[in-house]
């Protein structure tokens, strides 16, 4: 007996200015004004996708010292374009980023209740932590939490956050205008926590909302971060858009949540994924490469080749050979705030082979930072991609892709009109929504409203 086509997922993350997008490009609009992320989340509607999901940065990113204009990922509060974005869309889910670090259970459980109402049951929170002292600098606590600190801190405020959420069960609102009674249970909204990172009581002021609780979404990748998402989340971002590596985390993630007692359609995983589309093969592999020479200017090659060797390069010629001085060691870092850091931990071992790759292969600085750097997951004509993305789902790589365009706010709109409409034919997507909410969407069920079911504990 053959094995049923699974139904892909499919979302829309509206990037920052970075080395993904293009900024510079004509058609690139505003990642400030409403009507950049109005179009974005109109798009991604039409194309009938499950969500759309916003990143947040906590503090611009500097490197020297200064601002790293190349890359300003300030945007409005993510709340804020959320709430906007549910009074001019009906069905997309409305997905934010909100730091477990950095917040109160209280504040966020408020404000993911209240979008939930506004929306009509599409919010999902992705909850992250913050990793470094420099972020911290922003926020009274200052400094940072110890990895293992921060997951424990994660989960019991997601914990303490599904308490206040189920605090309601709700059917206490009966607005019986004939008898003046507004409550059948004068205890509506009591809670109590009494923890190691929170130790708070009183009452939840926002009713149970359409969803019961937002759907939970985490991105780490760390042993500790996979665990966080078996055991807590429904849906797991991934980077892992490969094939061979897709398949190695999804067997991973998804063997996890049998001790957690979750079946594997419980968690989702939709990795990241860029795209290039024309109307042949070769002629998008062309374009793939022009873009990548776009997102890679030689300033920006510079800036990336510092992340590792620790020094001021500007007056290196990013076009002529890697530095040959090494790495500097030093504690603290030229570019503060930057994840990427965190991807070398070796910088000497990392210059050494960088330093390999470009004699081999004749390249200079430029040239290494864009074939070492990240790539387009799908490049092809529209009915490449279709059965590409298809094929990866089918081979359990991943439930579905959060796809990231390089145009932002209009670099959704060919893949709206030329990729989904082939999946639709193939019968792995939906032609149009079946339910209202974001759980209907992501074909998850919705929390009793006893508060019996916790997603962590």
């Amino acid at each position: 007996m053959s094995k049923p086509q699974k139904q892909i997922h499919l979302a829309a993350h509206f990037p920052g200015v970075n080395n993904t997008t293009v900024w510079s490009d004509p058609r690139a609009g505003s990642h400030i004004e409403f009507s950049s992320f109005a179009h974005f989340a109109r798009t991604a509607e039409r194309a009938k996708f499950d969500f759309l999901f916003l990143a947040e940065g906590l503090r611009l990113r500097e490197q020297g010292g200064q601002i790293y204009d190349l890359d300003v990922v300030g945007r409005p509060d993510t709340f804020t374009i959320l709430a906007a974005l549910a009074a001019v869309t009906d069905r997309i889910g409305l997905t934010g980023t909100i730091n477990s670090t950095f917040n109160e259970p209280y504040e966020v459980a408020r404000q993911f209740a209240s979008l939930d109402h506004l929306s009509d049951g599409r919010s999902a929170w992705n909850v992250v932590t913050s990793w470094d002292a420099f972020t911290g600098e922003n926020f009274r606590r200052g400094g940072f939490l110890p990895q293992e600190e921060r997951y424990a801190r994660a989960k019991e405020f997601l914990a303490t956050a599904h308490e206040l959420f189920d605090s309601w069960q709700g059917d206490e609102i009966i607005a019986d205008q004939s008898t003046g009674t507004f409550l059948s249970d004068a205890k509506a909204g009591a809670f109590v926590h009494e923890g190691r990172q929170f130790d708070i009581h009183g009452r939840f002021n926002v009713p149970r909302s359409p969803q019961g609780r937002p759907v939970i979404f985490q991105a780490g990748d760390s042993d500790e971060g996979r665990e966080f998402a078996a055991s807590s989340a429904d849906a797991i971002f991934s980077r892992y858009a490969t094939l061979d590596a897709g398949q190695a985390f999804y067997t991973d993630v998804k063997s996890r949540l049998a001790k957690y007692g979750r079946r594997a359609d419980q968690l989702l995983i939709l990795p990241a994924a860029s795209f290039v589309l024309a109307d042949t093969d070769a002629e998008a592999a062309q374009l793939a490469q022009h873009v990548r020479r776009q997102q890679v200017s030689g300033a920006t090659a510079l800036k990336h080749l510092e992340f590792v060797w620790n020094r001021d390069l500007s007056g290196y010629d990013p076009e002529g050979p890697l530095p040959d001085i090494d790495p500097d060691l030093g504690e603290s870092h030229i570019a503060r705030g930057r994840a990427q850091v965190r991807m070398y931990r070796d910088p000497l071992a990392t210059a050494r082979e960088w330093r390999e790759l470009a004699e081999a292969n004749n390249w200079s600085i430029r040239d290494l930072v864009i074939e070492t750097g990240n790539r387009q997951n799908f490049v092809g004509s529209p009915a490449t991609v279709a059965r590409t993305i298809n094929d990866y789902v089918q081979a359990d790589a991943a439930d579905g892709f959060i796809l990231v365009p390089h145009i932002t706010p209009s670099g959704l709109d060919e893949f709206a009109d030329k990729v989904v409409p082939l999946l639709q034919e193939q019968g792995v997507f939906r032609t149009e929504y079946e339910g209202a909410t974001l759980r209907d969407h992501l074909g998850l069920a919705h929390p009793d409203t006893t508060g019996a079911q916790r997603a962590a504990s």
